[in-house]
């Protein structure tokens, strides 16, 4: 049975294959025929065709149970690719630049300066209750003057097809790994779409974060010693962390594995004793890293690591202290951080955003609660935050008294009608809700991976596209130019 486009719901939200039933936008005239052609019990077997190499693959994610434990489950993943046109793509990479490196020069500044404080573009109270500022970074001049070195933003699109930047990740940003391997999987189990598109390639990432990580070597090398170390097998992006050391050839170590001797340097225990390392892509958070400059119960950090960083004896990615500018409250002025660093306007835009610590902004949102989402500065993962129209009264009732009490700790946004792209749900094809995670990698350049990670709501009308919470991925293509002009050239 081929797939009937007229029937297909697209009316309500923008959708990203088509612009009306049986109406494909123009990136997506051939894809949406070759779906319709191949017929949705087909469509069906690729699917389960896709969900047994990811199970073949050992491609998991780990959540967390109610009692304490941890759960591995095979990666959610949905074998119809999301597509954008690369004319599109090269203003949004243009626009991830841009972000990135404002923040990173705001994260500069706020450890030494504070020059955008003291110029009254960003209020002192943000950055005085500011949980991600590290006193212990004061000063500090990391290599190249970059503190997130790989971000990860999320991207959503809303109903007018507009694209915002929703919120910047420079703690540690997860989710490239399945990225890669979406595409390894779509390969695998669709080859015949890639004879009809080209989609610009994602597997030279693992070789570009290698040569971000090299560049902030202190020692010259054509191979510097690179450690990504871990928390651990428990950790929910454990398989993240192997799968990028094996990657790049790199070592995957604990903080058990390291350690840092009288002269400063870090060096890690081998079987032939201790072996220098340059760079940590570390993927552990601040508060863990080091107990003897942070928490000191910590066995997941190295003693000595940030005397070693200061004394730049070794490279850590992302640096310490990043995470001030991973904050939903610093996130509604960056389009004032780019100003103000750049002297441009900014490129994306950020979703419309009321910063609670206003005081008109405040009484806006505690009036109209009920259509906005709220969120929390620091909470990650969907959690922590009220969306308003799915919410009880019960539910707004406690986040008004929330915001009332610490108003500098909350944002709020309208609800926005994300984009949708057809999924396969059973035996038939749906929309479901979607945003897209891209990386930025900086160091002595920048680069942007070719699409990113695109999430998906499978949940019919949720929003939340978070796996820990019922969000599954799908492969994300950026397309060089129309399909009917690639095939005119290649007659």
């Amino acid at each position: 049975m081929s797939i009937d486009w007229t029937s297909y719901p697209c009316e309500a939200f923008y959708d990203e294959l088509l612009q009306a039933p049986a109406q494909a936008r123009e990136v997506g005239e051939v894809m949406a025929t070759d779906l319709a052609e191949l017929g949705i019990e087909e469509l069906t077997a690729r699917q389960e065709a896709a969900n047994v190499s990811i199970k073949e693959m050992g491609i998991t994610f780990t959540v967390y149970s109610e009692e304490g434990g941890t759960i591995d489950r095979t990666w959610p993943f949905d074998v119809i690719p999301r597509l954008i046109s690369e004319p599109e793509w090269r203003r949004v990479e243009a626009g991830l630049k841009q972000r990135v490196q404002a923040l990173n020069l705001f994260i500069d500044d706020l450890y030494h300066d504070q020059k955008i404080i003291k110029d009254k573009i960003l209020p002192q109270q943000i950055l005085d209750k500011s949980v991600n500022f590290r006193p212990q970074c004061v000063d500090v001049d990391p290599p190249l003057g970059i503190w997130a070195h790989i971000c990860g933003s999320d991207l959503v699109r809303d109903s007018d097809g507009t694209l915002y930047v929703l919120e910047d990740n420079l703690r540690v940003p997860s989710g490239v790994s399945y990225m890669l391997e979406n595409r390894l999987v779509t390969k695998r189990v669709f080859p015949e779409l890639f004879e009809h598109y080209a989609p610009l390639p994602v597997d030279d990432y693992p070789s570009q974060l290698f040569d971000t990580l090299a560049a902030l070597s202190p020692r010259p090398a054509e191979y510097p010693e690179v450690a990504v170390l871990t928390p651990g097998i428990y950790n929910s992006a454990y398989f993240e962390h192997s799968y990028l050391a094996q990657q790049m050839g790199a070592e995957l170590v604990e903080g058990r594995d390291l350690f840092v001797d009288d002269d400063d340097c870090c060096y890690m225990r081998t079987v032939d004793g201790p072996e220098r390392v340059d760079v940590i892509y570390r993927r552990v958070d601040d508060l863990f890293l080091d107990p003897e400059a942070f928490n000191p119960e910590s066995a997941l950090g190295v003693p000595g690591l940030m005397r070693a960083w200061k004394a730049g004896n070794v490279a850590l990615a992302n640096a310490p202290g990043a995470g001030v500018a991973d904050d939903k409250v610093v996130y509604a002025f960056v389009p004032e951080i780019i100003q103000y660093y750049l002297d441009q306007e900014p490129i994306i835009p950020n979703v419309p955003t009321f910063r609670c610590m206003e005081p008109d902004a405040l009484q806006y949102v505690i009036e109209n609660i009920a259509e906005l989402v709220v969120k929390p500065a620091n909470e990650s993962g969907g959690y922590g935050m009220l969306v308003g129209p799915a919410s009880s009264q019960a539910e707004r009732d406690k986040f008004v008294s929330l915001v009332k009490k610490d108003p500098r700790n909350y944002i709020a946004q309208p609800t926005l009608k994300l984009s949708t792209v057809p999924t396969v749900i059973k035996h038939s094809v749906e929309p479901r809700h979607v945003d897209l995670r891209p990386f930025i990698l900086s160091a002595d350049r920048q680069q942007v991976t070719m699409g990113g990670l695109t999430r998906v709501a499978l949940r019919k009308g949720s929003l939340v596209v978070n796996s820990s919470q019922g969000g599954g991925s799908k492969d994300t293509w950026i397309v060089p130019q129309s399909v009917g002009e690639s095939q005119t050239q290649s007659q």
